[in-house]
């Protein structure tokens, strides 16, 4: 993959984390993709444009819940979103 492609999903990202529909997804999201997706490449990558398909009110759930994210794949991205926010 080239830089440029690389560049366009971390911008592609960085919107779709920041445009949610809520105000407190789009901060809680919007934030963390910025200060993360300047390092994120491959799998860790692919991973939170997969979660960025979720529906607000599970990744919500998740994040104030995050035993509720176990088995879902997303456990520790929830709890690195946490750990960011200082919700931990």
């Amino acid at each position: 993959m080239s830089g440029e492609d690389l560049d366009v999903r971390r911008r592609r990202a960085a919107y779709r984390a920041s445009h949610r529909g809520t105000k407190e997804m789009d901060w809680l999201l919007g934030r963390y993709a910025n200060a993360v997706l300047p390092e994120l490449e491959g799998e860790d990558l692919e991973q939170f444009e997969r979660l960025l398909m979720l529906p607000d009110p599970d990744l919500q759930k998740w994040l104030m819940h995050p035993e509720l994210s176990a088995g879902t794949g997303f456990t520790d991205l929830i709890h690195d979103m946490r750990r960011f926010h200082r919700l931990e």
